[in-house]
């Protein structure tokens, strides 16, 4: 790390992220020809075990996906009644072990882990302030590079922040014009545009001016992942917002990452991401990411059992 403003070791970061693995690429991708001649394409799956490959550096193979969900709560919410409650309700729901990623993550035998981002202390309403100072900025984005250590394999990342999360992401979206497929019908967006005005050039500051923590951890777990070499599935607006970020300071820092599914398939477009499923979801509860993750570690299997017919042949 380098010393400075509280943003400059993240700058340096994104800056020098490291590129993909091309000889663990070219190697899985030869297995995909082989595997191809034989029994015939493996089409998307035979895609995404090369994108694992590329950024874990390893041959593609059994994987436990761990799922990160950061939830927090917005000084916006003021103006949506019981909306911090219910941002507090869905941690304690996944808590009790209740909620649907508890279900999926039984299911598929995925580790899950939520964080609770100080919900008693709201971020400032971004329609009249910053959301949070660059000190306070930086360490929630700390936090969340911290989050993901022993993270290995497969992560997927999500955000939590009920409606007025919705409004911060899809305000940092629209700051880098890449919000044409959401719909802003509160006018709160716009309005926090209006007032941020003129310091938006900076994306860091986008994103401590319009983003809420949970936006903020995001960024800092999208960094963690690629200096640990963990692919990632972004699902959700937070998750996409946070990538659109880091994309805007460096396209390629982003690269380690898919998009769950396509209910967002022209934000992910816009960030030059691919998606992996298509089933129009558009939560918030990391429940597409989930789905999502099966599909990988699927594709990770196939891949492997592949691999192990032709090394012994």
């Amino acid at each position: 790390m380098i010393s400075g403003l509280p943003f400059d070791d993240f700058r340096h970061l994104i800056a020098n992220a490291a590129g993909p693995d091309e000889a663990a690429r070219a190697e899985a991708a030869a297995v995909n020809w082989r595997a191809a001649a034989r029994d015939g394409s493996a089409g998307k799956a035979g895609e995404i075990a090369e994108w694992l490959a590329a950024w874990s550096g390893r041959r593609p193979g059994p994987l436990k996906p761990q799922i990160a969900i950061f939830a927090g709560t917005h000084g916006l919410a003021e103006h949506m009644p019981t909306e911090v409650e219910s941002v507090q309700a869905f941690v304690e729901r996944c808590g009790a072990g209740g909620a649907s990623i508890n279900q999926l993550c039984a299911a598929g035998d995925y580790g899950l882990k939520v964080f609770d981002l100080a919900l008693d202390v709201l971020v400032a309403d971004i329609t009249r302030d910053a959301a949070l100072d660059e000190r306070g900025c930086a360490a929630t984005m700390a936090f969340g590079m911290e989050a993901l250590a022993g993270a290995n394999g497969l992560v997927v990342l999500a955000g939590h922040g009920g409606g007025a999360g919705r409004v911060s992401a899809m305000a940092v979206l629209s700051a880098f014009e890449s919000s044409s497929s959401v719909v802003d019908e509160t006018g709160f967006v716009e309005e926090a545009l209006s007032t941020h005005a003129g310091h938006l050039n900076d994306p860091l500051e986008v994103l401590r001016r319009l983003g809420g923590r949970e936006v903020s951890a995001l960024a800092g777990a999208i960094l963690a992942a690629r200096t640990q070499k963990v692919p990632v599935l972004l699902d959700g607006l937070s998750a996409l917002a946070a990538a659109a970020v880091v994309h805007a300071l460096n396209a390629e820092a982003v690269a380690h990452c898919m998009v769950a599914d396509s209910g967002q398939v022209e934000l992910a477009q816009s960030l030059g991401l691919n998606t992996v499923v298509d089933l129009g979801m558009q939560t918030s509860d990391a429940s597409a990411g989930a789905i999502a993750a099966g599909v990988v570690q699927a594709a990770a299997y196939c891949h492997a059992a592949a691999g192990r017919t032709f090394a012994g042949s």
